[in-house]
């Protein structure tokens, strides 16, 4: 299977760039700076970089495109006078923006192959639970949410299957020492959803174990 994921330079994108190669599968990884074999340069909030990323990576079918980069930048902020403008642009151009660009550069490759999208989002996407704080990131994966599932009602028709996955609360540099589960768990837990998504499913929002979230 030919994959391709974003993000995959370290924590869990670089955890599922390992387990598909360990698995046999064709994996390119991108990463921002300083691309060794396997990967490709990628800074998903320049559209430029991104048509470049797409050219480099030619007209092979795409199995399966995993849109992994993401940032998480107001953790910390405060109501009173957090949260300025340029975190809010930067936070949508990687987790909105940049999902959706990575995808429209890639749409002749995943129609080549029929193939599969997986976005990760997160359970503060979930407009159902709404505790407050993060604004910024809980509005950029409520709008990734959104943008799977309209991409998977587009998409259908190509034979394109979308989902949208919660990774867990995850032992990695962005989820802490203190997060619930481990990174192997949280991979092959995705790994596992990534191989039953198709069209029957598409538009799916779940976890890694496969629990839907609601909306």
């Amino acid at each position: 299977m030919r994959i391709l994921i974003t993000g995959a330079n370290r924590g869990i994108g670089r955890a599922l760039f390992d387990a598909c190669q360990t698995r046999g599968d064709a994996v390119t990884g991108t990463t921002r700076r300083d691309a060794g074999e396997g990967f490709l340069n990628l800074d998903v909030t320049d559209p430029a970089s991104i048509r470049a990323m797409a050219e480099a990576f030619g007209a092979a079918p795409l199995d399966l495109l995993v849109c992994n980069a993401g940032v998480y930048l107001d953790r910390g902020e405060h109501l009173a006078d957090g949260y300025p403008a340029s975190i809010w642009a930067e936070t949508f151009a990687a987790n909105v923006t940049g999902v959706f660009l990575t995808v429209q550069a890639l749409l002749p490759n995943l129609r080549a192959a029929q193939g599969r999208i997986a976005i990760i989002s997160s359970v503060m996407g979930s407009q159902a639970r709404a505790p407050g704080g993060s604004y910024v990131y809980r509005a950029s994966k409520a709008a990734a949410v959104n943008l799977g599932r309209n991409l998977a009602a587009d998409l259908a028709l190509d034979g394109i299957a979308v989902g949208i996955y919660h990774p867990g609360w995850v032992q990695t540099e962005m989820g802490g020492a203190d997060a619930d589960i481990d990174v192997a768990t949280s991979v092959d837990g995705l790994l596992n959803r990534f191989d039953a998504l198709g069209v029957a499913t598409t538009g799916c929002y779940e976890d890694y174990a496969g629990r839907p979230i609601p909306l």
